[in-house]
Order: structure tokens, then sequence, then C-alpha cells
């Protein structure tokens, strides 16, 4: 039987990952020395500006992040004043999370220096090139979902 070996520097998974922690720590950095946020708390920010209102579940399901971890963000953000928890109008058992005024403003601050980040992260590729990649990165969430099961 022939031998199989993994080497990890050819493991696509693992390439995903490294890559993607490569980034979100850079992005990290940028956020929290500018704006004192850490990642999940940008992304429920982000979030929560581009749909106005959403549930913690729904920021789960929307960006990969756990329970807790949204959950932490949450409080975090609650605390610092930038959202707030709003009784859910069609379930008495949840809330929405709405980014409050002070919040809308550290957004309009921070979306410009994440565009921008990305810019210089992809200026050296072809446009082409880059939709294309998001292409392949949307067909690898649709297989990955389709995996799913026991």
């Amino acid at each position: 039987m022939a031998k199989t070996s993994l080497v990890l520097d050819a493991f696509i998974p693992f390439r995903l990952s490294f890559t993607s922690n490569l980034v979100s720590e850079r992005v990290a950095r940028t956020y929290e020395a500018l704006f004192g946020l850490s990642i999940p708390e940008w992304r429920l920010v982000a979030v929560v500006a581009e749909t106005g209102g959403i549930t913690q579940a729904a920021v789960g399901a929307r960006t990969r992040m756990d329970k807790v971890t949204v959950s932490r963000a949450a409080i975090a953000l609650v605390e610092r004043g930038l959202l707030a928890r709003v009784r859910h109008p069609g379930d008495g058992r949840s809330h929405m999370l709405e980014l409050t005024a002070a919040g809308n403003d550290l957004h309009a601050l921070v979306a410009p220096k994440a565009l921008e980040l990305e810019r210089r992260i992809f200026e050296g590729f072809d446009p082409d090139e880059l939709r294309a990649f998001v292409a392949v990165l949307q067909r690898i969430d649709a297989a990955v979902l389709d995996l799913q099961g026991p």
C-alpha cells in the first residue's frame, strides 16, 4: 500500500487558515491601535451597520463566530456605548443589536480605514484575479456547507 504523506504547506485547509490568520492579525493590530476594537467587535459593528439591527444568533450565523465570541463582543460594545440591545419586535425572548449614535460614528471612521487596508493588502493583484479568488472562496464555502452533517 502506498504511503500517503501530509505536507502541511501544501494542505489547502492549512493554507486557508494560515493566510486568514495572517490577514486577521494585521487587521487586528490596526483596529486595536486606531480604535481599540478587537476583530470580533469590529465584525459585530460592521454586521449591525449593514443590517440596521440583528440578533446575536444571526450574527453568529453570518460571521461564523461562536455564541460566546459574539456575546463577549456585544457586551464590550454595549459597555462602551457603541451598541444597544433592543427588544426584538417579533420575539419577546430575544433582542436586536443596534448601533448607537456613537457606534454609527465609529463605523463611519473605521469603514474607510478597513477599505484602505484591504486596498493595500491586495493592490498587487489584478482585479480579475481578485474577482476569481472571491468566487473560489464562495465555492469553497458552499462545498463545506454541503458536507455538513453528523
